[in-house]
């Protein structure tokens, strides 16, 4: 397969790989098994605590916290297993931070919903997963997980 000219600029320590769709599906709904158990930890221990009258926020970042330790437990097995760097402290350590990012958007959120249009604090944390999931998915693809060998498959 010839290449093109942007793959011929490229220094020869950048191996360029082929973005595979079918792969990057596979890995989004694998995320997607795994963040259905990140969000029944998250939304068991943010009902609990709610339930037990700890603040919405606090109850919020409880949750957090325990799912993304579930969340890299998984995701650094299960999904991005064939990455370089998948364990260990530089990895948890971005995964919090990529995380940390999205939890920082979903409180905003939690607090438009209750505060600003009046949603449950029920129903709240349901609603944010329709943005922060893709977020989640993007960030630990990119970049807690990124192969850094290329660009990824």
């Amino acid at each position: 397969m010839p290449k093109t000219s942007q793959q011929n600029d490229l220094p020869p320590e950048f191996p360029r790989k082929r973005l595979n769709f079918k792969t990057l599906f596979g890995q989004f709904m694998k995320f997607g098994v795994v963040g259905v158990s990140n969000t029944l930890i998250s939304l068991g221990i943010y009902y609990l605590l709610l339930a037990l009258g700890l603040h919405y926020l606090l109850a919020n970042a409880a949750g957090f916290v325990l799912s993304v330790l579930n969340s890299y437990f998984w995701n650094s097995r299960f999904i991005f297993k064939e990455k370089r760097e998948t364990v260990g402290w530089r990895a948890l350590g971005k995964v919090y931070l990529s995380y940390g990012v999205s939890f920082c958007f979903s409180t905003v959120l939690m607090l438009l919903f209750v505060q600003v249009l009046h949603i449950s604090a029920y129903l709240a944390p349901a609603l944010r997963l329709i943005l922060t999931v893709p977020l989640n998915f993007l960030m630990n693809k990119l970049w807690a997980f990124k192969d850094h060998g290329g660009i990824d498959e």
